[in-house]
């Protein structure tokens, strides 16, 4: 035995032991000794391999192919190599002259059908596949390759049929769970994909790609911290993966923590320019921090990258429709629906500008499409008994009416039940447990119930905000006479007793709503521009139900608005103290509708882009012909409009109207 062969063996006995530092050390001396040993060069290369180090062991495989390329494991190695190394084509070359060496060998077939599959040469692939399930009927590997090709092919049904045989053959087999989770995601069934991750990563902690998956999965089950911290396991297994920065990022938007997630899609774009996807995301952020003009650009990237990136299209014509450009938003919209016919948000948004701008009667039919919009938070109820939009006559039959979205929703449309008792029907009304006090003191024919409570039998049912288009409202025909809600006599006679004799106009007054309300922060007034008013001339009374800790150490111990939020239970609470007042002074909350349902004068503070039934660039409200509008004119201006009330208030305050 030579001098060289005695150090290979050496070299391999090491090698065997994991010990791949002593064996690196001593290839190199058998190389040192004679420059072509073949198995010198070839373990070397796998010892390279094994270190990640996929150039040098490419190169070492390469030398020893060139002393012998008679040696069919020395071929697959060199092909997986080439794999690792994103050249594929030359790697199914390997494999090629391997197989023709062993063509009896199921695992070159595997790897050949991996290679394949990365090229996208799918048939190719399952053939390959195939093959080595032919020699090998219990390939796990094999078998989770046809998965992988199934799924690429969104044959999903198959391609959980293949891993399912991989992991009967393999129950540890991460790479198979993995697959089963992304073939559960595919189909929509989020829970099991959650499931199968965590399969995967126990076997396999760092799993990047199931980390990945588990990610999405949490993110799109609205858990977004959990979502957020998949994701940053993903960037420490791999800091430049752009896809765990992508994920960051979308999560962290949705999070509302915007300038965090503006720097993940500048850090995902900085490793893929070419990422329509962050560029979106992009978009997203600045869109939330009204830096419209840059989000815009944003989605502009991400078209130019992929112009039939549907969400993109609805995104900018979002933007447009904050910015009150409504013929771009509905160019835009237009463009994510003909990319998709029943895209139900962009018909959705359509609906709002069309109600925005009056135009009624193509409006509320379109704004049936919010039941299909994956953003419309109200429940769809499910009963087996028809919509009133399809029922038949209705006379003389029983008709379910429940409350949808906010509090306003349902006292604003309210008014539309005593409409439809005109049909000859009869009336359940379901409410949300606050307003049910309120309705109950209403002189009405029909039954008021709580949501959640037992329902009567009915025969049809109507979402409270459909009634609008079952009875074809125009902007000439809103049913506006007010008041249509009347406050409880024995609550009137508690507040009349406990504020006692008028001897200043009352104002009561609302600057902020509910802090839960995705867009709050659009359209609650800043307490600071409201206090240096507050003089003596009037009474004023604060209406808000909750005020904030930062609102009442502004306050202070002796505040100017008389705060009655303990007293107000309920809205039954609060129509009777708003009936004691001369004036309601509020942001566009449920306060706001109530007092312009009672009739009162109501001055409305709204936003630059309002809700739709606000409609655009007027004063009044059809809805509420005591209403009083005051807009932004330009977004975030609540000083001008603050300003604009006091001026007005000045002359008010002579006495009331």
């Amino acid at each position: 035995m030579s001098s060289t062969e005695i150090l290979v063996k050496q070299a391999i006995s090491l090698h065997q032991q994991g010990n791949l530092a002593g064996a690196e050390a001593i290839y190199k001396k058998a190389l040192d000794l004679d420059q072509n040993d073949f198995d010198a060069l070839h373990m070397l290369g796998i010892v390279n391999a094994q270190r990640g180090s996929f150039e040098d062991a490419e190169r070492l495989l390469r030398k020893a192919i060139a002393v012998d390329a008679k040696v069919a494991p020395c071929l697959h190695n060199h092909g997986t190599v080439l794999c690792k190394l994103g050249r594929f084509e030359e790697a199914i070359d390997s494999y090629d002259s391997a197989i023709s060496l062993a063509p009896g060998h199921a695992p070159i077939y595997c790897d050949r059908g991996n290679a394949l599959y990365e090229l996208k040469r799918f048939d190719q692939a399952l053939a390959s596949y195939d093959r080595a399930i032919g020699l090998v009927p219990n390939f796990a590997h094999a078998w989770c390759g046809r998965g992988n090709v199934f799924f690429a092919l969104m044959r999903f049904d198959e391609a959980l049929a293949a891993y399912d045989r991989a992991l009967a053959y393999n129950p540890k087999l991460e790479n198979a769970w993995l697959g089963r989770g992304n073939t559960f995601r595919g189909l929509g069934r989020t829970d099991e994909a959650l499931a199968a991750y965590d399969k995967a990563l126990a076997y396999k902690p760092d799993l990047e790609n199931a980390w990945l998956g588990r990610g999405d999965a949490l993110y799109h089950l609205g858990r977004f911290e959990q979502a957020l911290a998949a994701y940053d396991r993903v960037l420490a297994l791999k800091p430049n993966s752009d896809f765990g920065w992508l994920g960051r990022g979308n999560a962290l938007c949705i999070l509302k923590r915007n300038d965090d997630a503006l720097a993940a899609f500048d850090r995902t774009l900085s490793l893929n320019p070419n990422s329509a996807s962050a560029w979106l995301g992009r978009g997203n952020a600045l869109t939330d921090l009204a830096h419209y003009d840059e989000a815009l650009a944003a989605y502009d990237k991400a078209l130019a990258i992929k112009p039939d990136l549907e969400n993109a299209w609805l995104a900018r014509g979002n933007v447009f429709f904050a910015m009150n450009r409504d013929a771009d938003a509905l160019l835009n919209y237009e463009k994510a629906i003909g990319l998709r016919r029943d895209n139900a948000e962009a018909l959705l948004n359509i609906s709002q500008v069309k109600l925005s701008l009056g135009d009624f009667e193509e409006g509320w039919a379109l704004y049936e499409w919010r039941w299909k919009s994956r953003l419309f938070t109200s429940p769809v109820r499910n009963f087996a008994q028809k919509h009133l939009l399809e029922a038949d006559d209705i006379a003389g039959k029983t008709v379910l009416v429940h409350a949808e979205q906010g509090f306003g929703d349902t006292i604003q449309f309210y008014r539309y039940i005593a409409k439809l008792e005109e049909r000859g029907c009869e009336i359940i009304f379901e409410a949300p447990p606050p307003l049910v006090p309120l309705f109950k003191t209403q002189r009405r024919n029909f039954k008021t119930v709580t949501t959640g409570e037992a329902l009567p039998k009915f025969d049809s049912h109507c979402p409270l905000l459909s009634l609008p288009h079952f009875f074809k409202t125009t902007l000439a025909t809103i049913p506006a006479q007010v008041p249509y809600l009347f406050p409880d006599p024995v609550k009137l006679d508690y507040w009349q007793a406990k504020l006692g004799a008028n001897s200043k106009l009352r104002i009561g007054l609302v600057w902020s709503g509910n802090p839960k309300y995705s867009t709050d922060v659009r359209r609650s007034v800043p307490l600071e521009l409201v206090l240096p008013f507050i003089g003596p001339d009037a009474a004023w009374h604060s209406l808000q139900k909750e005020v904030r800790d930062e609102d009442r150490r502004q306050l202070g111990p002796n505040p100017p608005i008389v705060d009655f939020s303990q007293l107000l239970n309920d809205f039954s609470d609060t129509a009777a103290l708003i009936a004691q007042f001369d004036l309601v002074i509020s942001v566009d909350t449920a306060v706001a509708h109530l007092a312009g349902a009672l009739g009162k004068p109501v001055w409305i503070l709204l936003p630059f882009h309002p809700d739709f039934r606000w409609l655009r660039d007027r004063e009044d409200s059809p809805w509420y012909p005591t209403a009083k509008l005051f807009r932004q004119t330009h977004d975030g201006d609540w000083k001008g409009v603050v300003d604009c009330v006091f001026r007005q208030l000045k002359s008010f305050t002579a006495g009331p109207n």
